[in-house]
């Protein structure tokens, strides 16, 4: 691609004098959420009535104090869902609608009209102000584009009522990246002059300073913020709002590094639905100020509520590797990264923790309400640590280090026969097909009969169901043995059946509670070289320690 390379531009703008790279951010900023009208006009099917209410009362919900309704004059929807709002009183006495308008008198009498009676509305004019839209567009000088938004201002004045109650005045130059910093400054230096003459409001007014287009690198959109805040002759007059796009897709970086420029409010959408590649998410920009012990002044306690509202509403999926909110986030499929995870909960449990660093989670998914059960996935790339975390967590196994590697195997072989992820479910039941109810057992448990012939003697006879072969009838035999204890009497009567096989190690625990609780035994065993474990359960811890023994038992005789 090099010969077509040379057809664009380099972005030239440097500020020298830069500061914001030695800033902190320290608290969140003002949000405005563009979503009933930047994200409604980016939809295929824009939405109805009854889905802007849904989403409206979701904001609010979610704790936006400033919210962009709509577009007024654009459509009749647009204007009656303002109505609607204010004759019906669904706007919190805390927050702020806001409705956008173009420089044009027709549409600024009606965007007017339509917020009468609202408790307390910002006003958004804009006029693009770039040098390829006065160029290509408009085909008019930087006078023409500066007395286009001069005019605006004054229809806004003039079509003030007493009926409207306490406006804000919100100016975009539109296409700023694309816009000589100087004339942005000198256009907006005129918009405030033009506000301020004849008019008693004295309301700090907004300067929205949007990459409508994201033309460069968020350093040097941050570069535009500060020169535009230290150069501006009334900072004291002014709030600096940015409105990032997701062109490069950079938008989260240009918006917080902008944050660190002087802006101190932000418009964007819930999860970057907007023109193109979308508008800053609001979402992502929030929780990473959370992450950071920062209060980001936003409710998302419950993000996959408000995900399945915005989803609803409209009509596009949230990717699943999206950042906080995706399916697959908090999931992880590499065996290390299992492992390194399951080794993190436990260490936090042992420790009581209250610092959050565990390792490949940037948070904690239960503080916007996700759950750990679906953090650690199983497929063909997963290892032991993921596996055991699975069955600890979701099931109460808790599997002994070397069973772990062994059952990693057997799900290993299962995940690259079908090549598709195993749910938990099928997880467990690999598991208990494999070492409770095994398909080609020899030996299956009847019952059994101790008899303690002194405080440390058994004498053990075992009711068991024997074939000789896999696909033989099972016949009923009685193997008796004695030992220290039921379980060395019980391996020398399968000694009987394989003979030579030693215990090796043993493992148990209880796998429920209250009064039907059952009990879980795990007992690894060696013939030769062959090792195995084999897993029993039943209420009674005896009975469950001799069905994992009979269970390894039949790997020796089957494998």
């Amino acid at each position: 691609m090099s010969n077509q390379s040379k057809k664009y531009m380099f972005a030239p703008f440097f500020y020298k004098e830069r500061t914001w790279p030695n800033k902190v951010m320290k608290q969140a900023p003002k949000w405005c959420s563009v979503d009933l009208r930047d994200g409604n006009q980016a939809l295929v099917n824009p939405m109805t009535m009854q889905k802007k209410l849904k989403l409206f009362k979701c904001l609010i919900d979610v704790g936006f104090k400033e919210i962009e309704v709509g577009f007024p004059a654009a459509a009749s929807v647009e204007y009656e869902f303002v109505r609607t709002l204010i004759d019906d009183k669904l706007i919190p006495d805390d927050v702020t609608i806001q409705v956008l308008t173009q420089a044009r008198e027709e549409l600024i009498a009606k965007t007017m009209r339509s917020i009468i009676g609202a408790p307390r509305a910002i006003v958004h004019l804009y006029n693009s102000t770039s040098i390829a839209q006065r160029e290509q567009v408009f085909n008019t000088d930087k006078e023409g584009v500066k007395n286009i938004a001069l005019d605006g201002v004054h229809w806004i004045k003039q079509h003030l009522t007493k009926e409207h109650k306490n406006i804000i005045f919100e100016y975009s130059p539109e296409s700023f990246t694309g816009t000589e910093i100087e004339f942005s400054i000198e256009i907006c230096e005129a918009v405030l002059a033009e506000w301020r003459k004849d008019n008693a409001n004295k309301e700090k007014v907004i300067f929205n300073l949007p990459a409508t287009v994201e033309l460069f690198g968020p350093q040097q959109y941050a570069d535009l913020i500060e020169c535009f805040a230290k150069k501006f002759s009334k900072p004291d007059e002014i709030i600096i709002s940015v409105h990032t796009h997701n062109d490069r897709g950079t938008g989260v970086a240009a918006s917080e590094l902008a944050m660190l420029a002087g802006a101190k409010r932000v418009e964007g959408t819930l999860f970057g639905n907007g023109e193109r590649t979308g508008n800053v998410d609001i979402v992502s920009l929030a929780l990473n100020l959370f992450m950071h012990g920062i209060d980001p002044k936003l409710n998302f306690g419950d993000i996959k509520s408000t995900a399945a509202i915005v989803e609803e509403c409209t009509e596009l999926p949230i990717h699943c590797r999206h950042p906080y909110i995706g399916e697959l986030v908090f999931t992880a499929f590499s065996g290390s990264h299992q492992d390194a995870i399951k080794k993190g909960f436990a260490y936090r449990q042992r420790q009581g923790k209250q610092l959050w660093d565990l390792p490949y989670l940037a948070i904690d998914p239960s503080d916007i309400g996700r759950t750990y059960k679906a953090i650690i996935r199983i497929n063909s790339q997963s290892g032991k640590g993921g596996l055991a975390y699975v069955m600890e967590k979701e099931f109460g196994y808790l599997l002994p280090k070397r069973l772990q590697q062994e059952f990693s195997k057997v799900v290993q072989r299962y995940s690259e026969t079908t090549m598709k992820e195993v749910s938990s479910r099928s997880v467990r039941d690999i598991f208990e097909k494999t070492y409770i109810q095994q398909e080609k057992a020899l030996i299956q448990y009847i019952k059994m009969k101790p008899k303690y012939l002194d405080e440390h003697h058994v004498e053990m006879a075992l009711s068991l169901k024997y074939k000789e072969q896999v696909d033989a009838e099972p016949k009923e035999i009685l193997l008796e043995g004695e030992g220290n204890g039921p379980v060395d009497a019980a391996q020398k009567a399968l000694q009987k059946l394989c003979d030579s096989f030693e215990v090796l190690d043993y493992y148990e625990h209880t796998l429920s509670q209250g009064s039907d609780a059952k009990a879980i035994a795990y007992i690894e065993v060696k013939r030769a070289e062959q090792r195995h474990f084999g897993v029993g359960i039943d209420e009674n811890i005896t009975v469950a320690s001799v069905k994992a023994l009979i269970s390894a038992v039949n790997f020796l005789l089957t494998s």
